[in-house]
């Protein structure tokens, strides 16, 4: 015989359960997933914003106002730097006798007019002469037809001589001279222009890549607001 008394094995502790962690109730789960995705959804609307102002020409800078100026193209009309207002163009400085790098300025221009043709109703394309006293409206007109300009969208231009010189080295600020021999010595770079009449751009001429550069920035110039377009 044992002594003493013996459990019951269905017999309990005295201690009482663990309490069981509270749940968040549904609601609370709903209003924590509007609250994250609205957060996410802020966020990547500010980080696309961001790089679609990065891409807008951070890099084209507002040089300097383009020239005013009052010159005849190779149609014969006037053209003034107000009729451009509202036009992104690119200027470039040539002359018709030229046996250095204006042939390749102009095929180049060709190229860019040829690009835009049917895309761009807003650029336009202007060379400036830099031998008006050879360089009449008529003698620019041949030129401009073998290289396929359109008076509409790429314009000639030509004026008095003082008034040319002015226009390219005050206004543009390109380097202009001439040989001995009288023969132009001028700058190689296009000018690049926005609807409100900034220079934005200078890009060299002689640069083999310069076509797809400007048509790169002709395009972001583009897509920007325009003052001009506005009024």
């Amino acid at each position: 015989m044992s002594s003493g008394s013996s459990s019951s094995p269905l017999s309990t502790s005295g201690t009482d359960p663990e309490p069981q962690p509270a749940r968040i109730p549904r609601l609370g789960w709903a209003i924590a997933f509007l609250v994250v995705t609205t957060l996410i959804a802020w966020a990547y609307t500010q980080f696309n914003s961001s790089v679609q102002s990065r891409k807008i020409s951070p890099r084209l800078e507002k040089y300097a106002p383009a020239p005013e100026f009052q010159l005849t193209a190779q149609d014969g009309k006037t053209v003034t730097n107000a009729d451009l207002k509202g036009k992104v163009w690119v200027a470039n400085f040539i002359f018709t006798r030229c046996a250095g790098p204006c042939p390749v300025m102009t095929s180049r221009m060709a190229e860019i007019n040829q690009a835009l043709a049917r895309k761009a109703k807003d650029v336009e394309l202007v060379s400036i002469t830099v031998d008006p006293e050879y360089d009449t409206p008529q003698v620019l007109k041949e030129y401009g037809e073998r290289a396929g300009a359109d008076p509409a969208k790429w314009k000639f231009l030509t004026g008095p001589k003082d008034q040319v010189e002015a226009v390219v080295q005050k206004g543009f600020l390109q380097a202009l001279a001439k040989e001995p021999s009288g023969i132009p010595i001028h700058s190689t770079r296009f000018v690049l222009v926005d609807r409100d009449g900034w220079m934005r751009g200078f890009q060299d001429g002689n640069d083999p890549e310069i076509v797809q550069k400007l048509l790169m920035d002709i395009g972001d110039i583009l897509r920007e607001p325009s003052t001009a377009a506005q009024k």
